[in-house]
């Protein structure tokens, strides 16, 4: 029987793999990059002096982690061939700007049609959904394994769009399995509410929200009709790419107003007690805890709750 392999080397070795592949599908194992005479990490530093305005080597040094004596090579090389030149700063001798001859852009303009035809030919290969799935999987992994944090895009908060209603039913399952390890019948039970809500929707007094960055869904709350003067809030959902960031408060002051709009006079939710972000944000909206039971759901013990703020 093989031994088994502990998850964190299964996801190094998960890491490890994508890049031999990405780097294969690219061709940045070729002697030259995309058949030019210029390896890849040249043909970077020749993007990057024609894309800024005042390039100087030690910033493009900095910005690509670069050994300042390997970017020094590579520089002599590209004023040998009459690629680049300097230009002495006006305002500080010591200091030099790089910048592109005519005959640099001549001869990276074959390297950027080239990269726009690979990169375009891979995109039609795909459909557009598919397209905008793997985009927004490329903004996921820039931003998580981001040296520094990148400025954070809007939050958007919108009506749900066709598929949304099916992500929050397998975002829910998929996070509260990770961070819970509740099973069993929770993912049916957010399918069933899911249900509900689309086949019964009543757009005067019920609504679902789903909040969204960059194009990718981060959130989600549903608020429903009860009863004709009582809401119930639903399926508040922050996922961890979006936390901290005032998500969560955000759609529960959404569902407060349009609850108060439609003429509501409280509002009530069920919760439990180890979802302990959930309820700061609860207390915070003026939500109340009004009865709590310990019981056995999803296949773990729980303190189930229930909350209400009244309008």
């Amino acid at each position: 029987m093989a031994a088994l392999v502990p998850p964190e080397a299964q996801r190094v070795a998960a890491v490890r793999r994508f890049n031999r592949f990405y780097t294969q599908k690219l061709g940045v194992l070729q002697r030259g990059w995309l058949d030019s005479p210029y390896s890849l990490t040249e043909a970077r530093v020749l993007y990057e002096i024609r894309e800024r305005k005042r390039a100087t080597a030690s910033d493009i040094a900095r910005d690509l982690d670069l050994d300042a004596g390997y970017l020094s090579r590579i520089l002599r090389r590209f004023h040998r061939l009459g690629l680049t030149c300097k230009d002495v700063s006006p305002d500080d001798g010591r200091q030099s700007f790089l910048s592109m001859t005519a005959r640099g852009r001549r001869a990276f303009a074959p390297l950027e049609t080239r990269t726009q035809r690979q990169v375009g030919a891979l995109l039609n290969r795909l459909s557009v959904p598919e397209q905008d799935r793997l985009v927004s999987a490329m903004r996921t992994v820039e931003t998580m394994i981001a040296s520094e944090p990148k400025a954070s895009s809007a939050i958007v908060l919108r009506q749900p769009r066709p598929g949304d209603l099916g992500w929050v039913v397998a975002r829910h399952a998929e996070l509260y399995a990770r961070e819970y390890g509740w099973g069993e019948n929770f993912e049916g039970l957010c399918a069933q509410i899911v249900a509900d809500f689309a086949q019964k929707l009543d757009p005067e007094c019920e609504r679902c929200w789903i909040a969204e960055t960059d194009g990718q869904n981060v959130g989600s709350v549903f608020l429903v009709r009860e009863t004709e003067t009582v809401a119930r809030l639903r399926l508040l959902l922050v996922d961890p790419v979006a936390r901290g960031r005032g998500v969560g408060t955000r759609l529960t002051e959404e569902c407060v107003r349009f609850a108060r709009r439609c003429g509501y006079r409280s509002i009530t939710l069920w919760t439990h007690q180890v979802l302990a972000a959930a309820r700061h944000i609860y207390e915070r909206a003026g939500f109340r805890l009004t009865s709590s039971e310990a019981r056995r759901s999803f296949g773990c013990d729980v303190v189930s709750e229930h909350w209400d703020l009244p309008l």
